[in-house]
């Protein structure tokens, strides 16, 4: 007999952004949704109590280094060139697979507490970041980031092969939820050469590719002045903007590139808080809408945002792209839940981001019974403005709870604070000795 999961009780955010009471019934062994509906409770083997709550897909954090929750609040108030090279860079080259390991649960248990189902994750010792998946249940794209500058020749070619071979060997990991990409870190940190050969092998091998892009001015005007054309166009043409690219941050992104990037079906995943905190610049995210452009939402990492919570990035989306626009109007609430639901799960390639049938079985319960959620005027409005992490009471994956009643289930949430303090610890010492 099939494992049927109810997420049953309370009001459910349907795919058109309507609130609605319905019961929401999981194949659990299938992992993915067999109805919408009121009162399926009675068909469930299980039932997951969502009484005075909202039902909501998913949340997607398409773009982050889960590993450096290690360190998170370590370099703050620095320009992103002196942040990378001076600080996090030195400290990285310090990190052992098992503080990769003990900094990817870390960041997991952040997620799962807020309600995040799946996300992207650029980094190295991937293995490890795989396997703190398979143990939390969340889905993920995951990828080895490719940095070639300051490399010879064959160290070059050798990072470039470990993320050919990791896009390889980990798809499919995790009974399915771990999916791969090829991730060269950006234009400006990888030869033309060797992006040349990304785009090329990629297609071969049918793999996506996700990099950074016009993430600050520093990675637009040393393109322009060697290529003379956009970043975009330079990506386009060395052959990595197809469908199944998704770029991180474009926040230096011109109307020209935007119709480049909407012609191709990239997605752009925005990180709001990242992009503030650094002073990267606005990006133009009602542009890239107006445009075309599929967004979707990314925290980073912890070291530049300084948590993992997607409400607060939504919040911060929202915010900054009024700002940016200059138009109280723009980057609606409604863009944004959309950005960091079904745009995310487009981005990533998972089957994810509504609450339907046959979509999977991957959604949150937040809580409404909280004075900043009172009144309910408009609940969609208060995804974006009002709510936070630490109103999710439950988070499913793939037809399994992975949190109940604020209790993230596959961890020991204090002994992965324990250790998580240890290791940040001991890797600075290291990088400072």
């Amino acid at each position: 007999m099939t494992d049927t999961l109810a997420v049953a009780g309370g009001r459910v955010l349907t795919p058109e952004l309507d609130v609605r009471e319905a019961d929401v019934l999981l194949d659990a062994d299938a992992g993915e949704i067999l109805d919408v509906a009121p009162d399926l409770s009675g068909e469930a083997d299980e039932v997951l109590h969502a009484e005075g709550g909202l039902v909501i897909p998913g949340l997607v954090n398409a773009h982050c280094h889960v590993a450096m929750t290690l360190l998170r609040g370590y370099a703050d108030d620095e320009p992103l060139e002196t942040w990378l090279r001076e600080h996090v860079w030195p400290v990285e080259g310090e990190l052992t697979a098992d503080d990769v390991r003990v900094g990817a649960e870390l960041g997991l248990v952040e997620m799962i507490r807020s309600g995040v189902t799946a996300f992207a994750d650029m980094y190295f010792h991937v293995d490890e970041v795989a396997g703190a998946v398979e143990r939390a249940g969340v889905r993920a794209r995951l990828g080895h980031g490719v940095v070639t500058v300051g490399k010879d020749e064959a160290a070059a070619r050798a990072d470039l092969d470990e993320s050919f071979g990791v896009a390889e060997r980990l798809d499919g990991a995790a009974d399915g939820r771990v999916r791969t990409a090829v991730m060269p870190h950006s234009l400006t940190t990888v030869s033309d050469e060797l992006l040349a050969e990304t785009a090329e092998r990629a297609r071969d091998a049918d793999v996506p590719i996700h990099f950074h892009l016009n993430e600050t001015t520093d990675e637009v005007e040393p393109v322009v002045d060697e290529h003379g054309v956009r970043p975009s166009e330079h990506a386009d043409d060395l052959g990595l903007l197809r469908g199944d690219t998704f770029v991180a941050h474009g926040v230096h992104t011109d109307a020209t590139e935007m119709e480049t990037l909407a012609e191709r079906g990239v997605s752009v995943v925005h990180c709001p808080a990242s992009n503030m905190k650094l002073a990267s610049g606005m990006a133009p995210v009602q542009g890239m809408l107006d445009a075309g452009v599929p967004v979707a939402l990314g925290t980073d990492g912890a070291a530049s945002n300084n948590d993992l919570d997607a409400f607060d990035e939504m919040r911060d989306a929202a915010m900054l792209g009024k700002l940016a626009a200059d138009d109280a109007a723009a980057v609606s609430a409604e863009s944004v839940v959309r950005m960091a639901t079904e745009g995310g799960a487009d981005a990533l390639g998972f089957d994810a981001g509504r609450i339907e049938p046959g979509a999977n079985a991957d959604l949150a319960v937040v809580d409404l019974d909280a004075p900043h959620l009172t009144p309910e005027h408009d609940l969609v409005s208060h995804l974006v403005y009002a709510a936070r992490g630490s109103d999710v009471r439950h988070t499913v994956c793939d037809g399994e709870v992975l949190m109940r009643d604020r209790d993230v289930l596959a961890f020991d949430e204090a002994a992965v604070r324990e250790r998580a303090q240890e290791h940040a610890e001991a890797v600075v010492e290291r990088a400072e000795a």
